[in-house]
């Protein structure tokens, strides 16, 4: 079996009522024949939105064939044993040129129970924010369940919700459970657990080109929201220069981000997972085996397989990559 190497897919964009065109003018992706993009699903393996690869001798194929014929050597022998034949992150650009609906995740014990899924926790870490942006993650206050359902009811749902300006760089942890919204003018990259599970709690009253308002979720929602006061919203990080610096870690992904002004090599020995690349800045060159070679640019996402236990990065100018692994 020939030797794996590091794995890019082609992006599957999706056209949303509230997406723009900074995945081009940003990303350097191409977004035609769609009149905007709001997400980039850069590796999925959701049903129905399966990645195909985009490089390589295995070009042509999907993430779940490969997954199919290497197995362990592709992800882990622990991700494998644990997930099987299912890739266990969603990984996404998201580009809001308009302010997406809040919304809710179930956790993994009711979404297995309505939908058969896994839960989504996810992560969101912003690329590019216009001046003056803001998202929401969480309430700004105690509430409970009845005084949630007063305040959507009379559409004041965003009076008790926690909104947070926005610059580069920034990170935000978001549970299954936390209310949530991307506002408007924000770029970002989002980790997730594999689930397209989400519910809608409200929709700022928006009609779709039919006139019609989207579908509400409040009932199901309920449920699923945790109504508790977090102090720590926004995730506190530093970065120290040409090491992985920890960003997030939770029990269904790790997140570092990775900035370079230098080439650095890497030793996964031990780590037993896949290593997924997204590169928010400048460009890096990955070098491995015997001098081969594969360029990431800014916008590009690879996944690097568990059986290649070293790797050099090799950064033009200063460069910054995310890092993600189970």
């Amino acid at each position: 079996m020939s030797t794996l190497y590091p794995i890019k897919f082609a992006p599957i964009l999706k056209d949303k009522i509230w997406g723009g065109h900074k995945l081009e003018s940003e990303l350097n992706k191409t977004i035609e024949p769609l009149p905007n993009a709001g997400e980039s699903w850069e590796i999925s393996g959701v049903p129905g939105d399966v990645s195909v690869v985009s490089n390589g001798f295995l070009k042509g194929n999907t993430l779940n064939e490969i997954l199919e014929i290497y197995m362990g050597d592709l992800v882990g022998d622990k991700v494998f044993q644990k997930f099987g034949h299912e890739f266990p992150l969603l990984i996404k650009f998201i580009d809001a040129n308009d302010v997406l609906s809040i919304q809710v995740h179930p956790d993994d014990e009711l979404a297995e129970k309505r939908h058969n899924s896994f839960g989504k926790t996810e992560m969101w870490y912003v690329v590019q924010a216009d001046k003056g942006a803001s998202l929401i993650s969480g309430f700004a206050e105690k509430v409970d369940k009845d005084t949630y359902l007063e305040k959507l009811e009379v559409n004041e749902l965003e009076s008790i919700l926690a909104s947070h300006e926005v610059s580069p760089g920034d990170a935000f942890f978001i549970p299954a459970g936390r209310v949530h919204a991307i506002g408007k003018g924000i770029l970002l990259a989002e980790i997730q657990q594999t689930s397209d599970v989400t519910y809608r709690i409200y929709d700022f009253n928006r009609k779709d080109d039919q006139g019609n308002g989207r579908e509400l979720h409040t009932e199901e929602a309920l449920d699923a929201i945790d109504y508790s006061l977090q102090k720590e919203l926004k995730t506190d990080y530093s970065v120290e220069l040409n090491q992985s610096s920890e960003i997030v870690k939770c029990d269904y992904f790790k997140t570092n981000v990775l900035e370079l002004d230098k080439a650095i090599d890497k030793d996964f020995y031990g780590l037993d997972s896949f290593l997924i690349y997204m590169c928010v800045d400048g460009e890096v060159e990955i070098t491995y085996g015997d001098d081969k070679k594969e360029l990431l640019t800014k916008g590009e996402t690879v996944l690097i397989p568990s059986e290649l236990r070293n790797i050099g990065l090799v950064p033009k100018d200063t460069s910054r990559l995310l890092e993600v692994y189970v």
